[in-house]
C-alpha cells in the first residue's frame, strides 16, 4: 500500500520545525527594531514567507527521492472523480456554517448582532502582501507539506485519531514563533488575552480531526485540505465576529467531531488504513 512508503516521521517533523523557526524567530526580532525605513519589516516579511514555504519544499524533496511518492503526489493533487459530493460540500461550507452558528448562539448570551456584518478588514497585517492574500497563500503552502507527506507518514503507523492528535500538538508548537512577530495574527491574539491563545490551540484538535476526516474520505485529496484550511481562516475574518464567538465555534466543532467518531469509530480509531470506494 502506497501510504506505507511515507516513513520518515522524525526527519520530516524535525526539519519542518527547526528550519521555519530559524526564519521566524529572526523575523520576529526584525519586526521589533525601531526604524523609519521599511527595510527591516520587508526583510522580516521575506523571512516569514521562506519559513512558511520551507515545509512544502522539505516534503517535495523527500517525495522526489521516491518515484512512487512523487507519482502519488501528482495523482492526489487534482483528482476529484472519486470524491462524494457531500464531502466536497462540507469542505467548502462547514467552516462558514460553524462560525455563523457560533455567532447565532452568542446572541443568546447578549452579544451583538453586528457580528454578522462584514468586517471590512482583517485582524492582522503583513509587510509584503495584503492580509487577504496571506489567508490563501498560507493554507496553500502549509497543506502542500502537511497533506502531501506529513499526515500520511503519521497515518502509516498510527490510527487517524492518534495521527490527528499528534499533529495538532505539533502544529500548536509550530506556530509558536509567529506570536512574537509584530502585528501578525498570533501576536495580536496573544495580546488579546490568554483565553484566546488557548482557544486557538484547542481549536486545532477538532479542526485537524475534521480536516483529516475529509482528506481521507476523499481518497487523500490534497486540494480538499487546502480548501478547508482556506475557508477556516477566510470565514473567521470576513465577519465582525466577537472573539468569544470563536470560542463557541471551537465547542461546536468539538461536538461535531465527537459525533463523527461515535458514529464511525473504526475509521478514526483503528490503525488499519482503508481507501474509500
Amino acid at each position: 500500500m502506497i501510504i506505507n512508503e511515507y516513513k520518515h516521521i522524525i526527519l520530516f517533523y524535525a526539519l519542518c520545525t527547526l528550519i521555519p523557526w530559524g526564519f521566524w524567530f529572526t523575523a520576529a526580532y526584525l519586526s521589533h527594531i525601531p526604524s523609519d525605513s521599511s527595510f527591516y519589516a520587508n526583510l522580516g516579511g521575506i523571512l516569514g514567507v521562506v519559513g512558511l514555504i520551507s515545509p512544502a519544499v522539505i516534503a517535495f524533496l523527500m517525495m522526489y527521492l521516491n518515484p512512487k511518492l512523487k507519482n502519488d503526489f501528482w495523482r492526489r493533487l487534482f483528482t476529484f472523480n472519486k470524491s462524494q459530493p457531500i464531502y466536497l460540500f462540507l469542505t467548502c461550507f462547514l467552516m462558514l456554517g460553524s462560525i455563523l452558528l457560533a455567532q447565532a448562539v452568542s446572541l443568546i448570551f447578549g452579544y451583538s448582532i453586528d457580528q454578522f456584518a462584514f468586517s471590512g478588514g482583517t485582524s492582522f497585517s503583513y509587510s509584503l502582501f495584503p492580509a487577504w492574500i496571506m489567508l490563501f497563500l498560507a493554507p496553500f503552502f502549509e497543506e502542500l507539506a502537511w497533506h502531501s507527506y506529513g499526515t500520511d507518514c503519521l497515518r502509516s503507523r498510527f490510527s487517524l485519531f492518534s495521527s490527528s492528535m499528534m499533529f495538532a500538538i505539533f502544529w500548536a508548537f509550530w506556530h509558536f514563533p509567529l506570536s512574537f512577530i509584530k502585528d501578525y495574527y498570533h501576536s495580536n491574539l496573544a495580546a488579546m488575552g490568554w483565553i484566546y491563545s488557548l482557544n486557538f490551540v484547542l481549536s486545532l484538535i477538532p479542526f485537524v480531526l475534521l480536516m483529516n476526516w475529509l482528506y481521507y474520505k476523499t481518497n487523500r485529496n490534497i486540494l480538499v485540505a487546502v480548501i478547508f484550511h482556506v475557508t477556516a481562516g477566510l470565514f473567521n475574518e470576513v465577519f465582525a465576529t466577537h472573539p468569544d464567538s470563536k470560542v463557541i465555534q471551537t465547542l461546536l466543532l468539538l461536538c461535531l467531531t465527537i459525533v463523527l467518531i461515535y458514529k464511525d469509530p473504526d475509521f478514526f480509531l483503528t490503525k488499519t488504513f482503508r481507501t474509500m470506494p
